[in-house]
């Protein structure tokens, strides 16, 4: 497929017949800066924005979170659902369908977590994460990964796409001043395997931040 026919079609086409051409897309494990920043975290209501597979809802349901977990395609949501349901935690995930770009879910979290949440066409990422940002709870946390560059075995990178920095990210947030505690922002390396299965080093980034007061 034509990067010009791929942006002829909607986000949920893209991301259904993406997740169908395959049992599994993803490895099934956490996202480790989730297993990194959250393991330490009391235990209450999570908002997992794009989970895809689950692996990330399935591990905080474990943990004993209640999880709200979104994506676009229903194809992924079921798979994940099944997988939730073999983990024997089906009962703590709610899974909706939500095009972020046009509906949100309601309600405020403790945990609102955002890993690798990319958009397609005219979509803002930045106008979806200050959403993300409005459904923290007072004393809640929202985790925001995301990748700093392309992988290195990109042979074809769009030299377009500009991946932001900690520090943007932040910005982007526009987070009221006295409400708001930075806990996290930087870059990482992490071990990401090839499509041929050998090991590389890839760069992601982190936000981490507390709601430390409501909106006046």
């Amino acid at each position: 497929m034509t990067r010009e026919s791929i942006s002829d079609i909607s986000d949920e086409a893209f991301w259904d017949t993406r997740y169908g051409e395959n049992d599994r897309v993803w490895s099934g494990n956490p996202n480790t800066v989730l297993v990194r920043e959250v393991t330490a975290l009391e235990p209450g209501s999570a908002l997992d924005l794009g989970c895809g597979e689950g692996a990330d809802a399935i591990w905080l349901a474990r943990r004993g979170w209640r999880v709200t977990a979104t994506d676009v395609s229903q194809v992924a949501l079921d798979r994940a659902a099944r997988h939730a349901a073999e983990a024997g935690v089906g009962d703590r995930i709610d899974w909706r369908r939500h095009d972020l770009a046009t509906s949100f879910p309601t309600g405020t979290f403790d945990l609102v977590s955002a890993h690798f949440l990319y958009f397609r066409g005219d979509t803002s990422r930045e106008e979806v994460l200050r959403a993300a940002a409005s459904a923290t709870a007072p004393g809640g946390v929202l985790l925001i990964a995301g990748h700093a560059g392309y992988p290195s075995w990109e042979q074809n990178p769009d030299p377009t796409v500009h991946f932001p920095k900690p520090d943007e990210v932040l910005d982007s947030l526009q987070l009221p001043d006295g409400q708001w505690e930075v806990l996290l922002s930087e870059e990482h390396e992490r071990t990401q395997p090839a499509p041929d299965g050998r090991p590389t080093t890839r760069t992601d980034n982190a936000v981490k931040v507390r709601r430390v007061g409501a909106d006046h």
